[in-house]
């Protein structure tokens, strides 16, 4: 399967597996869930520190989805880009999203 494929404008996109889909998106659910509930924490009047630990696991979640991410991206688009001929740039591109991952 190729994993960074361009459409006619020129953006890449990902073809996932079923189960790669799914485990993302039951990820980003939870993580909607959670955010809506910090939000019904702000609408009542809920004390600061209780939603500041709320808005940290989020933050913890997101983490952890974006570490997934990543590793499928290295594992799956990288090294397919590496196998084609395009080393530069894949590393380049996996430098740049790993900067802004870490600011």
């Amino acid at each position: 399967m190729e994993q960074g494929i361009r459409d006619c404008c020129g953006e890449r996109h990902k073809e996932r597996s079923d189960a790669e889909y799914r485990k993302l998106i039951n990820r980003l659910s939870r993580i909607e869930g959670q955010i809506k509930g910090i939000r019904k924490m702000v609408e009542s009047n809920a004390y600061c520190t209780d939603i500041l630990v709320q808005s940290s696991a989020v933050s913890a979640a997101m983490n952890a989805f974006n570490r997934e991410l990543l590793a499928s991206h290295i594992r799956s688009c990288v090294v397919e880009d590496i196998k084609g001929g395009a080393e530069d740039e894949a590393v380049d591109e996996l430098v740049r999203v790993i900067q802004k991952l870490m600011k």
